[in-house]
């Protein structure tokens, strides 16, 4: 059931109509005794996510009664980011999800099925596992709360990948990016229908229909000035309001340029990109418009891991962004990869499969540590003098030493490719 649209590439939602709007899809449901609340976590803290949790506090009050920020494997939040991103919402109402621990399973995904739509790329069956919180108690109402937008893993980022990878477990989320990666990155993002997607789909079919889901979805652009702005608001208990965000996000956050790029230069926001884990989307969103032999400059200032997660990150260190077919070797050869399919995921991601260069210029990393998993090094400082982001715009610039670069502030709000390449 749609309970609200709406939204258009000129469209421009302030916080009195996205309160509007939730509200007019909230009345439709009635009262409920017991409110469960699944927002993203600081490092989508821009989706506007955390104002609309906010404001479903507000409007049923003591009946929300928990808030599970979808960390999937990021760290939990720390008191000032949960100020930060959502507000006056009190922070005894927030719970740490456990992606190891605090699980129960729904059902299994054949992996009949799973081969099926891999194409042959995997074999093996799928967990759809959740926080226990989902099904203890008496839960009549889950908001799952979060924003569109072309991604890596799944293709188009949001639905029930906030319930099952958001919330899930170890297993499945190693799963999921290890489905992604093996099938190809490049044929999934920016689509809203892939593999990893219909393995959701079959588990939100199958084994979560008994679970009161209520689906708010944003979609972020930016304006000529490269200020953010919310282009839509879709809302429902079902598929229909994340295939109307998509339709409007690959208008709003799908640059197609005439041309491949020789030179990228991406800036990522310190407060949201402290790992090459969330800070590789830099690499992942503009794989597809880089000429062969170009060049991707990453201004990193936050940097201080490679993962989210210790384990995570010890793999990223020992084995390195060494491209697809050494990572899949790496992985059949050693049981540590073997068991953290996310992280063997996350590699080849991660890799330009020598294609293009990556250099990184870390705030808190060394030269020896970046250069060890496989990038290039840069000094932050003097590359912030050369590409000072307070003096670029977003997309072509032309500086004073002649050189013309494309420009990115936030990565994590788009996908790039040129004409010849996106099929």
């Amino acid at each position: 059931m749609l309970l609200y649209k709406r939204g258009n590439p000129d469209d421009s939602l302030s916080a009195d109509d996205l309160k509007q709007g939730l509200y007019e899809a909230l009345d439709k449901l009635g009262s409920r005794k017991k409110v469960l609340a699944i927002p993203p976590d600081i490092t989508r803290f821009y989706s506007r996510a955390g104002e609309l949790t906010e404001m479903a506090w507000r409007y049923y009050g003591d009946k929300m009664t928990d808030i599970l920020p979808a960390l999937g494997t990021h760290f939990p939040m720390k008191p000032n980011e949960i100020d930060k991103m959502y507000g006056q919402t009190p922070k005894q109402l927030f719970r740490d999800h456990n992606w190891r621990s605090d699980l129960v399973t729904l059902g299994q995904v054949p992996a009949e099925f799973v081969n099926k739509v891999s194409g042959g790329c995997v074999n093996f069956s799928w967990p759809a596992q959740v926080n226990k919180l989902l099904t203890e108690g008496e839960l009549d109402l889950i908001l799952s709360i979060g924003q569109v937008v072309p991604h890596e893993v799944v293709g188009m980022a949001n639905y029930n990948k906030n319930i099952f990878v958001g919330t899930g477990g170890s297993e499945g989320i190693n799963k999921s990016h290890f489905l992604g990666a093996a099938f190809g990155m490049e044929r999934i993002m920016g689509r809203a229908d892939t593999p990893v997607r219909q393995v959701l789909n079959y588990a939100s079919d199958n084994f979560a229909k008994h679970l009161p889901i209520i689906y708010v979805q944003t979609v972020i652009g930016s304006d000529d000035d490269g200020r953010l702005v919310t282009r839509g608001l879709f809302i429902s208990d079902n598929i229909e309001c994340f295939n109307l965000a998509s339709e409007l996000s690959l208008k709003v956050n799908f640059k197609m340029l005439d041309n491949p790029l020789k030179k990228v230069v991406v800036y990522l926001d310190p407060s949201e990109y402290k790992s090459t884990w969330l800070g590789n989307k830099s690499i992942y969103r503009t794989r597809m418009v880089l000429a062969d032999g170009g060049e991707l400059i990453v201004l990193a200032p936050g940097l201080s891991e490679f993962g989210e997660d210790p384990q995570i990150d010890a793999l990223i260190r020992k084995y390195g962004y060494v491209g697809t077919k050494k990572v899949l070797e790496l992985t059949e050869a050693n049981e540590d990869l073997k068991e953290n399919l996310s992280a063997a995921a996350h590699l080849i991601h991660g890799s330009s499969e020598d294609r293009f260069s990556v250099t990184y210029c870390p705030g808190k990393l060394s030269k020896d540590e970046i250069e060890s998993v496989n990038f290039k090094y840069a000094d932050l400082n003097e590359m912030m003098k050369l590409y000072n982001p307070k003096q670029l715009k977003d997309g072509f610039n032309s500086l004073a030493n002649g050189e013309e670069i494309y420009y990115i502030s936030n990565p994590g709000l788009g996908l790039w490719s040129w004409k010849k390449r996106f099929k």
